[in-house]
């Protein structure tokens, strides 16, 4: 018997920016940035299932391995750090997704009073994939800069 390799190379479909597009697996993550045609200053981020915080890939000769139907998306460079409005105020964020609760913080670091029994979180100028739309305990969603959030508190009545 020959010397053989334990990794077989075969395509898989991926989506890079919500287009379908086919890949070896494993692939180098330049090739991926490549393949998605990511712009300059962005980078690419493997979307992770539920509230688990999504993986950055870097640029680079690295190994990807990859499953079948696999999101991928690009998103500003996030060192920099991202512009965000929440209630009229200019935060600098510095991940590319922010969950519900971490936007009400952003919003009433102190709660406002006893009173309040949760908030109304609603955004726009959203990434192209969700530009617009409410967001409730227990959700996160991919910010970009200039996005903008109102958290409003909902009392009892």
């Amino acid at each position: 018997m020959g010397n053989e390799t334990s990794e077989h190379h075969h395509d898989v479909r991926i989506h890079i920016d919500r287009v379908r597009l086919e890949s070896p697996n494993p692939t180098p993550s330049d090739a991926l940035y490549a393949l998605g045609k990511v712009r300059e200053h962005y980078e690419l981020y493997r979307e992770a299932q539920g509230d688990h915080e999504d993986q950055h890939v870097p640029r680079g000769r690295e190994e990807i391995h990859l499953t079948e139907d696999e999101h991928f998306y690009s998103a500003e460079d996030h060192k920099k750090g991202i512009r965000i409005i929440v209630n009229a105020r200019e935060e600098i964020v510095h991940r590319h997704r922010l969950s519900y609760d971490q936007v009400v913080k952003l919003a009433y670091p102190t709660p406002p009073s006893p009173e309040v029994i949760g908030y109304i979180v609603t955004f726009y100028k959203g990434p192209e994939h969700h530009p617009q739309g409410d967001l409730t305990e227990g959700m996160s969603v991919h910010i970009r800069n200039g996005m903008v959030f109102n958290v409003t508190p909902n009392n009892r009545s």
